[in-house]
């Protein structure tokens, strides 16, 4: 992903509300299964941290798009914002500039 790429999506991401939450019990099996399910939907997810996860924003990220093959667009905090272009090219809704 370029610079530019990166740049727009965190444009869109901007005005995006976190639509998951990661509390106490960390990164489970259920949690990586509603974050695959949601960037299937919407190819760009904001998930927010809660206070009493133990765990770093920043490693629980990478994690995350490991597991559901996407990609960082940011850190900022306590909130995370990933990407996966859609499969299915009839379902994508953000066209990337090249």
């Amino acid at each position: 992903m370029t610079s530019k790429q990166r740049s727009y999506l965190k444009g869109i991401a901007m005005t995006t509300e976190p639509i998951l939450q990661i509390g106490k019990a960390s990164l489970t099996p259920e949690l990586t299964s509603a974050v695959e399910e949601a960037l299937e939907a919407r190819e760009l997810i904001k998930i927010s941290v809660l206070k009493n996860c133990l765990d770093d924003g920043s490693s629980i990220a990478e994690v995350l798009a490991e597991r559901t093959h996407s990609e960082v667009v940011q850190v900022i905090g306590k909130k995370i914002v990933l990407y996966r272009q859609a499969r299915d090219e009839k379902k994508r809704k953000i066209v990337l500039p090249s």
